[in-house]
């Protein structure tokens, strides 16, 4: 079978399974009796590029481990991400009303039932690792470091306050590792964590992989914000200019930003070399994020 073709089926394939986790896991619709639960459902279900939770189940094949106990790492970090994506569209954040190529969640239910949904959404991620995984303890760590202040929070907060002034290259990839790296990072080591013990040698090199990955989707993102349109990205497309972000491609150009895409594809591929044939569905992700047009 064609190598591109394979990890298509298989890529399909993770993002239906943790599809249906989520289906089960979200509280049932209740129309509006409860938007809340809707609000919920409305911001994670049937749609996003399950990005993390591949990772995850990527990370668990690389450890062996079992894809039921990982079905709880991918889910609770897709929830994480569909609270940040909720809270980050908000009026007092990005201000944006295009999600998916859907109304954003506040615009469909109300800023205040968003706040909520947000929140309730970062609630169900823990009570998922926390009630779905053996040993739960670590995981939960992991994952509210790289969702806190240490982690995305912090990033955002960088992002607010760097409106409108030009940092240095080192401030913004920091700004990145944080608001978009960390809860990457999170995923492809809540689904390593799920199998085997690593060695010190194997999780520096995962955490390396997993480093690259991450900075170099955000600067794939800011380049696509030059290049796309609203009706490829799903969402407002040169947000960051009109809202004067600092970006890859404001600081460097676009041919830069390329080249570190690149470098940073390289990178990714240097750290897994000694995991062999178990890295595969990490090397095919780490290859997509570079590729990706939308």
């Amino acid at each position: 079978m064609d190598p591109d073709v394979a990890f298509a089926v298989w890529s399909g394939e993770r993002a239906r399974r943790v599809e249906s986790v989520l289906e089960r896991l979200l509280p049932p619709s209740a129309g509006s009796a409860d938007m809340l639960c809707d609000a919920m459902r409305y911001a994670v279900l049937g749609g996003g590029k399950r990005v993390r939770a591949l990772l995850a189940y990527a990370g668990g094949e690389l450890a062996s481990a079992d894809p039921v106990v990982v079905d709880c790492a991918a889910a609770a970090v897709e929830l994480i991400h569909g609270y940040s994506l909720v809270h980050d569209d908000l009026p007092c954040m990005d201000d944006d009303v295009l999600r998916r190529g859907n109304p954003t969640c506040h615009v469909a239910f109300g800023e205040a039932i968003a706040l909520l949904a947000g929140d309730a959404l970062q609630s169900l991620a823990f009570e998922t690792l926390a009630t779905g995984i053996p040993n739960p303890g670590a995981h939960v760590a992991l994952l509210a470091r790289a969702s806190g202040a240490s982690g995305m929070a912090g990033g955002q907060a960088i992002d607010l306050e760097s409106l409108g002034k030009k940092l240095a290259l080192p401030e913004l990839e920091r700004m990145h590792g944080l608001k978009t790296g960390a809860l990457i990072r999170a995923a492809v080591r809540l689904g390593a964590a799920c199998g085997r013990p690593l060695n010190a040698d194997e999780n520096d090199a995962l955490d390396r992989y997993a480093s690259a990955i991450g900075l170099g989707f955000q600067v794939v993102d800011d380049v696509l914000d030059v290049e796309g349109t609203a009706q490829s990205l799903g969402k407002t497309a040169g947000k960051d200019a009109v809202q004067r972000k600092p970006t890859y491609v404001s600081l460097t150009g676009l041919a830069a930003a390329r080249e570190r895409i690149d470098a940073l594809r390289r990178e990714a591929r240097v750290a897994l070399s000694a995991f062999g044939p178990a890295a595969r569905r990490l090397l095919e992700i780490s290859d997509w994020i570079a590729q990706r047009k939308h």
